[in-house]
């Protein structure tokens, strides 16, 4: 990967990579999830509540991992999968661990056929259709041409009895290439193994370098896609939008072309997203309206609308029915019912009573230098354009402000807050300055 990140914890549409396999394995009915884990511990602290952490002290292969986690392991049917085959899914696995359960093999591989097996163990099959072995293909000595030229290639996916499983790993050797301990070996020494094919070999594509993280990827993505479209989402261009494993979206919601939801982004029914609109963290309610936007961390509720060009970012909350138009920035606010804010605006720290309007150019100066300060702002007041806010201050019901004003001090309820200058009209100003400014005339 060329990555100082461990390539398990590479980011897959919104989740670690090693979080999809934990996840199938989990929803195939797993009654213990064990991960095997560096010397320094990478993975923990990502990893679900529940998931049990083994450390391979040493990076001695495939085998070795395993070997690492007998500890956990009982007499029953043991599971072993990589953590880099994310697109797997529990009903793969479902079906593998079935298909070992109704044999009397003492082992169980998928595997899977491919145009181009480059880089994946061959499974070398017994006349009578058994598996006689796999054979590495990592380093050049591990195979010999008849072996490479087998285009069925194990899987990455095992179902062990658990007894012979840990009796196989006690006599395992690292006789090979790489002088490592390979747990396709095992299948070696075990007397009755069987191999499960798979009818469809994307679900266990590995991720050996960027290359393939993004083929993944895409696939990945298109699954998610489908899952919602079923559902009743419309995605406009599926070849532009991007949507998180983690997002949640209502029936009826439509998702315009170059849009993004990422991360905890929840977005109710009746919605209309995009286009070019990024969701991270935001939840979005019912009948939500958000073109040409950027929301972080922020809730949107029933019937609001925000944008075109408006950014919302953490703590910020637009109730019911609210706006936040045109190049309008939102932090850490409270934006009361059907109150809005249509154009050119910031409001940060600030609270906002229902059925407010905040003119063009309103702002809140919320930072003295030292520490934020919060403005409160009533319900059913008019700011006029051009209105600065200067906090802490409150601007009480039914108030108003007057054009072009820096309010500093509170204005009561039901009061017209102005602060500017007087206008002075100079007469004469223009023809003077001509004068001034003329070139003097020669002589």
């Amino acid at each position: 990967m060329r990555s100082r990140t461990p390539k398990v914890l590479h980011d897959l549409c919104g989740q670690p990579m090693i979080a999809w396999p934990v996840a199938a394995a989990l929803a195939a009915g797993a009654g213990k999830v064990v991960v095997v884990d560096g010397p320094q511990r990478p993975l923990e602290g990502h990893l679900p509540d529940g998931v049990e952490l083994a450390v391979q002290p040493e990076a001695n292969g495939t085998g070795g991992a395993v070997q690492a986690a007998t500890a956990h392991l009982g007499d029953a049917p043991v599971l072993v999968l990589n953590g880099d085959v994310p697109l797997v899914t529990a009903e793969a696995l479902s079906d593998l661990i079935a298909a070992h359960a109704a044999s009397d093999r003492q082992a169980t591989v998928a595997s899977m056929e491919l145009d181009d097996p480059t880089g994946y163990g061959r499974v070398v099959r017994r006349e009578d259709g058994s598996v006689e072995r796999v054979v590495e293909t990592k380093v050049q000595g591990d195979a010999t041409p008849e072996q490479l030229a087998i285009r069925e290639v194990n899987a990455g996916v095992y179902a062990y009895d658990g007894a012979a499983l840990k009796d196989a790993l006690e006599r395992l050797t690292p006789d090979n290439a790489q002088g490592e301990l390979y747990l396709p070996s095992t299948l070696e020494l075990l007397d009755r193994v069987a191999a499960h094919a798979l009818d469809d070999p994307t679900l266990l594509l590995g991720v050996n370098d960027r290359a393939d993280l993004a083929r993944v990827r895409g696939l990945a993505q298109a699954r998610i896609h489908r899952r919602h479209m079923r559902a009743g989402v419309t995605i406009v261009d599926p070849a532009s939008t991007l949507v998180d494993v983690t997002v949640a979206i209502g029936a009826d919601t439509v998702i315009e072309p170059s849009s993004f939801l990422r991360g905890a982004t929840t977005v109710g029914e009746r919605c209309v997203v995009g286009p070019l609109t990024t969701l991270v963290d935001a939840a979005l309610g019912d009948e939500v309206r958000v073109p040409h936007s950027y929301l972080v961390e922020c809730e949107v509720r029933a019937g609001a609308s925000v944008g075109p060009f408006a950014y919302l970012r953490p703590g910020a909350l637009l109730r019911e029915r609210a706006k936040a138009g045109t190049f309008v920035e939102i932090k850490n606010s409270d934006i009361g019912e059907g109150t809005k804010v249509p154009h050119l605006s910031y409001i940060g720290d600030a609270d906002v009573g229902p059925n407010t309007n905040l003119g063009a150019a309103t702002i809140t100066s919320n930072y003295d230098g030292y520490r934020k300060h919060r403005t409160t702002i009533g319900a059913d007041v008019r700011t006029s354009v051009d209105t600065t806010l200067v906090a802490p201050v409150t601007i009480g019901d039914g108030a108003y402000t007057g054009a072009n004003s820096a309010i500093t001090d509170d204005v009561p309820p039901g009061a017209l807050g102005i602060a500017r200058e007087r206008q002075t009209n100079i007469e004469g100003y223009v023809e003077r300055r001509k004068k001034r400014e003329a070139p003097d005339t020669p002589s």
